[in-house]
C-alpha cells in the first residue's frame, strides 16, 4: 500500500499545484482502485487529502501574490450549502453509480479543462513570465483604458487582468450558481472543482488565470473542510494513517507543482494531464458500469 499510495498522493498533489485543483479529481480513483479503499470511504477521505493538499499550495500561491482572499472566501462561503447537501446525498448513492457519475465527471472536466486554454486566450492573455512586471502593469492600465472607452474596445485583442468587473444581478446569479454547483461537486464527489471554479473566477469576476489558479486553491481547502465535517459522523472507519500518507506526499507535489508551474508552459500540463483524464474516465466506467446492466 505505501509503495502505490506515494507515487499516486506525489502524482496528485502536482496536479493539485499546478493546475490549480484540477487534479483533485484523481484521487478518489487512486484511492478505489490503487489502494482498495470503498467508494464512500474514498470520497470521504480525498476531501481530508485534497482540503490539506490545497491549503499549502493556496500558501505557497498567497506568497507570490495569486490569491484574492476575499473574494474567495465569499464564493467559498456562497458554495457551503450545496457542499452540506452533496455530502448527505452521496451517502445515500449505490456504490457503482457513484462511481459510473464519477467516470462522466471526469469527462467534463478533461473537456473544461481542454477548453481553458481558449478562455484564457480571450479572458486573461498570457500568463506573466518571470521579470514581466512591467508588461503586466501595462496591460491593466490598458484594459481599464479600454473599459472607460466602452465594452466594444474590451475584446480578444485586450487581455483582461484581475480588472473586476462591475456587479449585475446577472453576474450575481451566475456567481451563486456556480458556487453552489462547486459545493454539489465537492460533498458529492469529494473533489475541489477546480475545473468549475477557475473558469468561473476567469469568466465572471474578471480574475487572470494565476489569481483565478491561487484563489480557487482558497475555495477548495474551505468547502472540502465543511464537507468533511458534513460526512465524519458516518464515516468511522477511515485509515487515518493511509489518508495521513497520502494527504503528506500531495502536499509535497502541490508545493512542486507550484514551482513546476512557473517553469513549464501550462498548456503543455494542462494537455498531459486531460490525455490522463480520459484514460482514467474510461477505466472507471469501463470497472462500474457492467453492475449497473
Amino acid at each position: 500500500m505505501l509503495a502505490v499510495a506515494i507515487p499516486a498522493g506525489l502524482l496528485i498533489g502536482l496536479a493539485l499545484g499546478a493546475l490549480g485543483g484540477g487534479g483533485s479529481i484523481l484521487t478518489v480513483p487512486a484511492l478505489v482502485y490503487l489502494l482498495d479503499q470503498a467508494p464512500h470511504a474514498a470520497t470521504t477521505g480525498s476531501l481530508l487529502i485534497v482540503g490539506t493538499a490545497a491549503l499549502v499550495g493556496m500558501v505557497a500561491h498567497r506568497r507570490a501574490g495569486r490569491v484574492r482572499i476575499g473574494p474567495g472566501l465569499v464564493f467559498a462561503g456562497l458554495g457551503l450549502a450545496g457542499s452540506y447537501v452533496g455530502s448527505r446525498l452521496s451517502t445515500a448513492v449505490d456504490p457503482h453509480v457513484l462511481l459510473t457519475a464519477f467516470a462522466a465527471l471526469m469527462l467534463a472536466a478533461a473537456a473544461a479543462l481542454r477548453q481553458r486554454g481558449g478562455a484564457r486566450r480571450y479572458a486573461a492573455g498570457a500568463p506573466p513570465r518571470p521579470g514581466s512586471a512591467d508588461r503586466l502593469a501595462r496591460a491593466r492600465a490598458h484594459h481599464r483604458a479600454a473599459l472607460a472607452d466602452g465594452p466594444a474596445t474590451a475584446g480578444p485583442t485586450c487581455p483582461l487582468p484581475s480588472v473586476t468587473p462591475r456587479i449585475t444581478t446577472r453576474r450575481a446569479v451566475t456567481i451563486v450558481a456556480a458556487a453552489t454547483a462547486v459545493g454539489l461537486l465537492t460533498g458529492f464527489f469529494g473533489v475541489g472543482g477546480g475545473f468549475v471554479i477557475v473558469p468561473a473566477l476567469v469568466l465572471v469576476l474578471g480574475f487572470d488565470m494565476p489569481a483565478a489558479v491561487g484563489t480557487s486553491l482558497l475555495v477548495i481547502a474551505v468547502t472540502s473542510a465543511a464537507a468533511l465535517a458534513a460526512r465524519l459522523g458516518g464515516q468511522p472507519d477511515l485509515d487515518w494513517s493511509l489518508l495521513g500518507l497520502f494527504a503528506a506526499t500531495a502536499i509535497a507535489g502541490s508545493v512542486a507543482g507550484n514551482r513546476l508551474a512557473a517553469k513549464v508552459d501550462e498548456s503543455t500540463l494542462r494537455g498531459a494531464f486531460v490525455v490522463l483524464l480520459l484514460a482514467v474516465a474510461v477505466y472507471t466506467g469501463a470497472r462500474s458500469i457492467p453492475y449497473l446492466l
